[in-house]
């Protein structure tokens, strides 16, 4: 009887012990991060303290990928709404503005990260993290806008942040030394679309141009396009032009056949991650990978 007394007993006490976990949850902070890359460095600097969903799908196009309405209902019930700007997410751009108007907390990254324009053009470039400098003022702002949230543990958010710096300084101090192995003539660029503007501002590279004349993957180029940029491949002798690894390089294969010289073409992971394993999984290991395969295919061979 005792027993059964006694089963009874932690039976019932589990019971009363299960709402107050399960509220526990519930009463964490609700953080969304648009785009994969800024949901990486928020979840390094969050780490346990809160919960973070990320609306973008591993591999995909920032300019066009779509959510679905719960996501589009997480956004609303946001502690924080962290998102790109500059006009990078396109297909979700109204439901942020949305968010903003009904008066959900934002932090708009890439207009506080002395942001550069397009060759040419008055429209601003978006694509900010190519520069290890850039991607650290972007830490640094989230990490500055996470202290002021209510009810955050900001003696964890310090410490993650702090260690997260420190890993991004030795990134820069990386990069910088990998790509002072290239001498300056060979510091020239062919991408599918206009993503390394900042890379090549930081580094010294110069932009010989893009397969689509356009910082959006949804614009199309033109035969002249095509014909053009294959002519200042052939000009300045560019072994090898770069292709998002989420986008079909079929017209970066294009472009190497009308230069008519000996080109191949690389895949590099410009706008997404990769699922674990796939070779960019978070925005160090994307930058790592990126500037390996940028010195090896630009190194005479």
């Amino acid at each position: 009887m005792k027993t059964i007394l006694r089963a009874g007993l932690a039976a019932l006490l589990a019971l009363l012990l299960l709402p107050a976990c399960s509220s526990g949850d519930s009463d964490r902070i609700d953080i969304v991060v648009t785009t994969n890359i800024l949901g990486d460095m928020t979840r390094e600097i969050v780490g346990d303290t809160a919960n973070v969903m990320v609306l973008m799908p591993h591999g995909a196009d920032p300019h066009q990928f779509a959510i679905s309405a719960q996501q589009a209902a997480r956004i609303d019930r946001a502690t924080l709404l962290i998102h790109n700007g500059l006009g990078l997410e396109e297909g979700v751009q109204r439901h942020v503005i949305a968010a903003e108007e009904s008066g959900v907390p934002t932090l708009s990254v890439g207009d506080q990260v002395n942001p550069v324009r397009y060759r040419g053009s008055d429209t601003p470039d978006p694509h900010f993290w190519t520069d290890p400098a850039r991607g650290r003022s972007a830490a640094e702002l989230i990490s500055t806008r996470l202290l002021d949230l209510p009810g955050i543990d900001t003696q964890a958010i310090r410490a993650n942040a702090d260690r997260y710096l420190a890993e991004l300084d030795q990134l820069d101090t990386w990069m910088t030394a990998r790509f002072t192995s290239l001498a300056p003539e060979h510091r020239r660029l062919v991408t599918n679309h206009h993503v390394f503007g900042y890379l090549a501002g930081r580094f010294g590279f110069e932009v010989i141009g893009a397969i689509i004349p356009s910082g959006t993957a949804l614009a199309s180029p033109s035969a002249s396009d095509i014909a053009d940029l294959a002519a200042a491949v052939r000009d300045t002798g560019v072994p090898t032009i770069f292709a998002d690894s989420s986008q079909p390089d079929r017209l970066a294969r294009v472009l190497a056949e009308q230069a008519g010289v000996n080109v191949q073409v690389v895949a590099l992971h410009t706008e997404s991650l990769t699922e674990p394993g796939g070779g960019a999984a978070t925005y160090l290991e994307m930058m790592r990978a990126n500037t390996e395969s940028i010195v090896t295919g630009l190194t005479p061979r």
